[in-house]
């Protein structure tokens, strides 16, 4: 069962790509003509309220905004909990409310999970086992990440994931351009800059606090970017949907003068590749929508249902999203309220213009050096 059909749409197509895992029984929507055109397509009934649900539906995926923004998704959930459907429900959900839905789950005797999706892509999922790996090798120094407050929820869900834990965590939004700094610039500092800590490990992060009140999904300069950084290099997210980047440390030995060895024996591990590419970036934005989307929707699904089927995996995951809920609360505290803009649609620039300027601006000293090094 799914409940929504504006981002229900990435839910109903992350069933259909599993029809041996899952079955689509039926949609819960506000009646709307477009909502009965979605459910007659994937010919299963409408319900438009959650008490009309089948009592032998097993999981209802909650795509409806919570009360957190507005909707009344915790109180689906809640009512489907209570009769002991499974619920995966998709982010931000206040804490308080998460709480509530958790003792739901408890008296409904349900697995409950808060689908934050990001952590769930396929290049994030990449980004946290290197992290992982990493980790096992030595501590993490630093994490440098960006994001824009619509998705800072899931970013704090891989941010504790790549430390290891969110506890303990604390954020400290920094002060803003100077009078004299923003005299000087064509606009408004869209982002803001704190200095945080995650599980322990060193954080700046920086928030594009902004948001249109007519179109707020779209609008970002970003998603999510995020560097982590080990003595023996840099890992990096360029992307929320990829590529993952590895930076090993430029480390050369010493001679007994004190220069640099920069060839030669002892200096093997700068035959290294300086940049890796340890997982590659989505086609395109339709690749990600109709592809990374929903195969993130479908391991949330598949790991609520090895919850349904062990109660013992339960305690944990509620700790876990009530711990991600908080952590989103003590952030947005210290960012406060988004500014409001209302900028035009962004202009598209061609790549292959991008890539044809940057050919043409090395061009000349590769050919210079080529001929250089020629006998």
């Amino acid at each position: 069962m799914v409940a929504g059909t504006a981002f229900g749409r990435i839910y109903l197509d992350a069933l259909r790509s599993d029809p041996e895992g899952f079955t689509l029984t039926g949609i819960l929507a506000k009646g709307g003509d477009y909502s009965r055109q979605v459910a007659e397509r994937a010919g299963v009934p409408l319900y438009t309220d959650v008490a009309e649900v089948p009592d032998d539906t097993d999981v209802v995926c909650v795509v409806v905004r919570s009360g957190a923004t507005g909707g009344p998704g915790s109180d689906i959930a809640r009512a489907a909990l209570r009769r002991g459907m499974h619920v995966l429900q998709e982010h931000p959900v206040h804490a308080g409310e998460l709480a509530d839905n958790l003792r739901a789950a408890r008296d409904g005797d349900a697995a409950y999970a808060v689908g934050t999706l990001y952590p769930d892509l396929a290049p994030v999922r990449a980004f946290l086992a290197a992290a992982a790996v990493l980790r096992a090798r030595g501590p993490v120094r630093f994490m440098d990440a960006a994001c824009n407050s619509q998705v800072a929820y899931p970013l704090l869900d891989v941010l504790g994931r790549a430390a290891g834990a969110l506890r303990p965590w604390v954020f400290r939004a920094q002060p803003g351009p100077d009078a004299e700094l923003a005299a000087l610039t064509d606009g408004p500092q869209p982002f803001r800059t704190l200095h945080a800590v995650v599980g322990s490990v060193p954080v700046t992060l920086r928030v594009q606090n902004e948001v249109h009140p007519d179109d707020p999904d779209n609008h970002s300069h970003l998603l999510h970017r995020i560097a982590l950084g080990s003595d023996a290099g840099v890992l990096t997210l360029a992307d929320t949907h990829g590529p993952v980047l590895w930076n090993p440390r430029l480390h050369a030995p010493r001679d007994a003068t004190g220069r640099l060895v920069l060839a030669g024996p002892g200096t093997e591990r700068l035959a290294a590749p300086s940049t890796v590419r340890l997982h590659p970036a989505a086609d395109s934005y339709h690749h990600v929508f109709a592809h990374l989307w929903p195969d993130a929707v479908l391991t949330a699904l598949h790991r609520l249902r090895d919850a349904a089927a062990d109660p013992e995996l339960r305690p944990a995951a509620g700790q876990w999203a009530l711990s991600v809920s908080r952590c989103w609360a003590d952030l947005t505290a210290q960012i406060g309220m988004p500014e409001l803009i209302t900028p035009s649609e962004p202009p598209e620039v061609p790549w292959t213009d991008l890539r044809d300027a940057a050919a043409g601006a090395v061009a000349p000293f590769t050919t210079a050096l080529t001929e250089e090094q020629t006998p």
